[in-house]
Parts: structure tokens; sequence; C-alpha cells
């Protein structure tokens, strides 16, 4: 059964990006494969994921393969702060709702930190927000060059990099530009289970860090024109005040996000991610149906495969659950919401998609799939 999003030939990067891709031989043992093949292959995959769209459970796959190198959220903020001390402690947590994983979330980096010193090699705060211009900012010269350091240290050692993005949807074509020779899959879920997922964490436990997220990337972004008429076209109110700097609007919303009115907050969640989703109607190299993994073994079949094909890497994701499902069974705990008048907000977004002439056609219909899936499920939210 054929994905529902397959290879693109994005234009092409500068030349000193693909300097941090170097060539790689991912072949599994004993498979067939002729040089011509391996000469084709992604040389790196870049997941971009957003908050609770099971992207952490993808990437746990990827990293369990012998071969790869996984980066746990190259642009998060902790990565600022991080010292050797504190990566054994970095493990999911109950709030977290993120599968078991084998390694701390951020072993990967130990190599690019330095004893009694904090940070990782390269990074810098400003990463952490998403953004939305047309163009590169000024950071994004250090930001590729982040990037190139942890794949050619990785590509050292023989391994494939495998970066899990929560915060790359925005800038994804500046990424694909700068790193042409990588793979970019974009993983999709829809906006009713995605929300569902933060606002449930904020109700069981207190964790308004999800429902704040969009109210921030929205109004630090809100000067770009696109931005503006997404947040117009959902009806979002953004918090009352003037976003100093990126620390004090993030604490701004995060209080906000405590009182915040429900359906205010689900506007703002579908603003952000149909923003994302226009971000990703660019040609990825691979858009992930998360509804779809959890229903289907074919499909997960096939996902194995087209990755395989594309990276020489072969995941695998039969294990995955039915999430929509899951969805389905907590609709009752789904409070300060009335879902019925979601729709109109679906359908506003679906319209703006329309509107980006970047979107192709099945990508455009995947989408609407999305929509549909999420009138259904915001139904029985009260």
């Amino acid at each position: 059964m054929p994905l529902p999003h397959g290879p693109s030939s994005g234009p092409s990067g500068p030349s000193s990006a693909a300097g941090g891709l170097t060539s790689i031989s991912n072949d599994p043992a004993g498979s067939p494969g002729d040089a011509s093949q391996k000469s084709a292959r992604k040389q790196g995959v870049f997941l971009h994921t957003g908050w609770r769209s099971a992207g952490t459970w993808i990437w746990s796959r990827l990293r369990a393969l012998d071969s790869v190198t996984g980066f746990y959220e190259p642009f998060s903020n902790v990565l600022a702060d991080l010292s050797l001390a504190d990566v054994s402690a970095s493990r999911p947590t109950l709030t977290s709702g993120h599968p078991p994983l084998a390694a701390p979330y951020f072993e990967e980096y130990r190599p690019f930190l330095q004893e009694g010193a904090r940070g990782v090699a390269g990074y810098r705060k400003r990463f952490g927000t998403d953004r939305f211009s047309p163009v590169p900012d000024a950071e994004f010269p250090a930001l590729q060059a982040y990037l190139t350091n942890l794949c050619e240290r990785t590509a050292e050692h023989g391994n494939v990099p495998v970066f899990k993005f929560c915060r790359s949807s925005g800038r994804l074509p500046w990424l694909k530009r700068a790193f042409p020779h990588a793979m970019h899959a974009a993983v999709l879920r829809n906006p009713a289970s995605q929300f569902a997922s933060g606002w449930l964490l904020n109700q069981q436990w207190s964790n308004p860090f999800f429902v704040a997220a969009p109210f921030r990337v929205l109004g630090l972004n809100q000067s770009e024109p696109l931005v503006r008429q997404a947040i117009e076209i959902c009806g979002v109110s953004l918090p009352p005040v003037v976003p100093a700097s990126d620390d004090a609007y993030a604490m701004a919303c995060e209080q906000y996000a405590r009182t915040a009115e429900g359906n205010n907050a689900y506007r703002a969640f579908v603003a952000l991610w149909i923003l994302c989703a226009a971000r990703m109607a660019d040609g990825v190299d691979l858009t992930i149906d998360v509804d779809r993994l959890g229903q289907s073994r074919e499909y997960a079949a096939g996902l194995r495969a087209e990755f395989q094909a594309q990276s020489g890497l072969s995941p695998d994701f039969g294990s995955a659950r039915d999430l929509v499902e899951e969805t389905r069974r907590s609709a009752a705990r789904m409070v300060g919401i009335d879902g019925r008048s979601m729709r109109a907000v679906h359908s506003a977004a679906l319209k703006f998609l329309k509107s980006q002439n970047a979107a192709d056609a099945g990508f455009t219909e995947l989408v609407r799939e999305k929509m549909v899936l999420a009138n259904e499920l915001t139904e029985q939210w009260r």
C-alpha cells in the first residue's frame, strides 16, 4: 500500500551544509544493495514532529537501531544548561506519557558536554523558538553549524544521525535547503488527538506547558504575515502582554495557560498545527500518518520499507498503539471545551492551507481527512 506522501526533490542547499553529512553505508548485514542505491540514500534523518504527536515513540524505534545515533530535541532550551551530571536523570517521568527508553533522552550529547561546564557545544538558547519567516534569520548560520557538527561527529563513528525535533516545522524549508542530503520526515497526527494529549496532562498533573506552547510560538511570531493570518482565521486570543523577551513571554504564556478558556486554547493549537502543516506541504521526503500507523500493520510495514529505501534504516513500527481509539475512550475526560463549535475552526484551518500554493493535492487531502477525524473526535467534548 503506498504511503500518503512520498519522496520529493527539494531545492539544493548551500555547499557548506553538504559537508555536515558525509557518505555512510547503512545496509544491515547481509542485505543486498548495489553502489548506486547506497549513494542515492539519504545520509541522516531529520524527524520533524509536534508536541504530543507520538514523535518520541517514532524516534525511539529509529534510535533502537545499532547504526543510529539519535539526538533528542536538538533545539530544546534544556540543552543550554545541560551538564554531564544531568544526563542520567533525563528519563521519561510518569507525567510525560513517553515510552520507556533504553538510555536517557540526552545520552547522545555526552561527547558535546564538558566536565564542570553547562551547555551543549554550539547550542544557543535562541534556537529554542521556532520561526516562520520565509527567509533564514540571523541565528541560522550558527544553528546550521551546530547541527553540522553533530552530523560530522556522528559520521566519524560510522553512525547515522537521527534528529527528533519539536521546534523545527516553521524552519523546515530552511533546514531542507541547508541539509539536502538528509531525509526530512514529518509526523502528522490529527489535531484533536494531539491537543487532547496535552490538555489531559494539564488537567491531571497541572502541567500547562503543552497548553502554553502554541500561545508562545504564535505570539513570538505574530509579526509574520502568515502567522498573523492563521491567528485571525482561527480566532485566537493571545496573552495580553508585549513579548519583551522570549523568556519573559514564555513565562507569561504559562500563566495565561493555567486559566485559559478551553475553546481558545484549542483554537491556538489548531492555528499552530495548520501553520506547521503548511510548512510540511512544501515537499518533505516522507509524511508519517500517526493515526494510520496504529491501525494498519500493512501501513507500518510500508513505512519501514520507505525508511529502508530512502535511508538504509529499517525501524520496526509493528508495536504502534491505536492512538485514535485512545482519544475516543478519553472523550469524557475532555472538559471545558465545546467540541461541537470546533468544526468551524477545522474548516477555517483547511481553507487556510488550501490558500497556500505549496500544498499539493495529496497532502491537502490528507489534512482534510485529519480535520474530518477531528470533527468526529471533538463532537463528544463538553
